[in-house]
């Protein structure tokens, strides 16, 4: 699985929640974010190209174990998307849940979350979300949810009920 969308559009939530449902469930899963392979580099990271490229490859390396569900979350262009399938396999199959907000409500949250950095500034947050907006169309989807308009519970819900029973 590979949750899409700009910063603060909930992307680890969603990641989370979505995992906490499916173990609660039985099911093994690996949840791979972009922001926490960034961390281990942190604050020396020198390029978040490089993040991207390892995120990527972290990803591809949990698809080569016995885990039936990978959750990768942190891209937010088609060629933060096109990194991580790089390293996927053409046997594997993956589900792309596309996740939007307003950049009002971005702001709210990467405001209001004392973990963020540079996402806490406006204006870098709105360059981002703005372009993430001009891109969107490129990035193909099999989902798409508004996280204003249903939680990361119901997202979670009914990203479930599409998912082939694993066992």
């Amino acid at each position: 699985m590979l949750i899409i969308g700009p910063i603060a559009s909930g992307k680890s939530t969603l990641a989370t929640t979505l995992a906490d449902k499916l173990r609660s469930s039985g099911e093994a899963v690996v949840v791979v974010g972009l922001d926490t392979v960034a961390e281990m580099a942190l604050p020396t990271l020198a390029d978040w190209t490089w993040a991207h490229e390892v995120h990527g490859q972290l990803v591809g390396a949990w698809l080569e174990k016995p885990i039936p569900t990978v959750i990768a979350e942190g891209p937010g262009t088609p060629e933060e998307v096109e990194q991580i399938m790089r390293h996927v396999g053409s046997d594997v199959s993956v589900r792309k849940v596309l996740i939007t907000t307003r950049y009002e409500t971005a702001l709210a949250r990467a405001t209001a979350d004392p973990t963020r950095g540079i996402s806490k500034d406006p204006e870098f947050l709105r360059r981002m979300h703005r372009r993430f907006e001009q891109t969107r169309p490129d990035i193909a989807h099999d989902l798409h949810f508004d996280t204003e308009e249903l939680s990361s519970n119901e997202i979670a819900q009914r990203v479930m009920e599409g998912l082939p029973k694993l066992r």
